[in-house]
């Protein structure tokens, strides 16, 4: 899974399917949430190690490690965004502090407005995983997903929804929003894994 390496000089490869994205597209679902810095935090929860949930108000949230992480985005809709800097706190950073217990599987992200994501764990702690805050150095406006977007860069962009809010461990997988809605369980765009009717045994849940 993930970006084909290509030599100096070239243009990377895009997956099949997409096309070059220049800009930043506004894409989401429903309205765009009102941030409350007094209200907001950031929970870990479901199967942990310790069996505690663990949460972070914003000012907490915003005092752990900062790192950026050069990395695309695909979406679904077929635009590709190339080597975007996106800086923020590493998924592998919030697993460390809030351990999952050894019979975690996947993880489902929830957002505001009660969306959610559901990812394999070994996706959601890839190195250039991150809970960005942050592109090119400037703070996420609130359309792109202030004050928090997880980037999954080797998966689809409807894996890394805007406006997280927490994280559930699981034991077994589930779907989240769209994945329920027809999108494909596991979302990897080098195999153009967009839809449902693509999935092949093992891809999603076990009914």
């Amino acid at each position: 899974m993930g970006q084909p390496q290509s030599r100096e000089g070239e243009v990377p490869e895009l997956p099949p399917g997409q096309r070059l994205q220049r800009g930043w597209p506004v894409t989401h679902y429903g309205p765009v949430p009102k941030f409350k810095p007094e209200r907001w935090d950031f929970r870990v929860f479901g199967a942990t190690a310790d069996g505690d949930k663990h949460c972070w108000d914003h000012e907490q949230f915003s005092a752990l490690p900062y790192e950026t992480v050069l990395a695309d985005l695909h979406c679904v809709a077929k635009f590709s965004m190339l080597g975007a800097e996106w800086g923020g706190v590493r998924a592998r950073t919030v697993l460390g502090l809030a351990p999952p217990a050894p019979e975690v599987t996947h993880v489902m992200v929830w957002a505001e407005y009660g969306f959610s994501s559901n990812l394999r764990l070994s996706d959601f702690a890839a190195e250039n995983a991150v809970f960005a805050t942050h592109r090119a150095g400037e703070l996420l406006t609130a359309e792109h997903g202030f004050p928090v977007r997880l980037v999954v860069p080797d998966l689809y962009a409807w894996k890394g929804p805007k406006w997280v809010r927490g994280i559930e461990y699981m034991t077994a997988d589930r779907r989240g929003f769209w994945e329920e809605r027809g999108y494909h369980n596991i979302g990897d765009p080098w195999q153009e894994q967009r839809y449902s009717y693509q999935e092949e045994p093992g891809d999603g849940p076990e009914l």
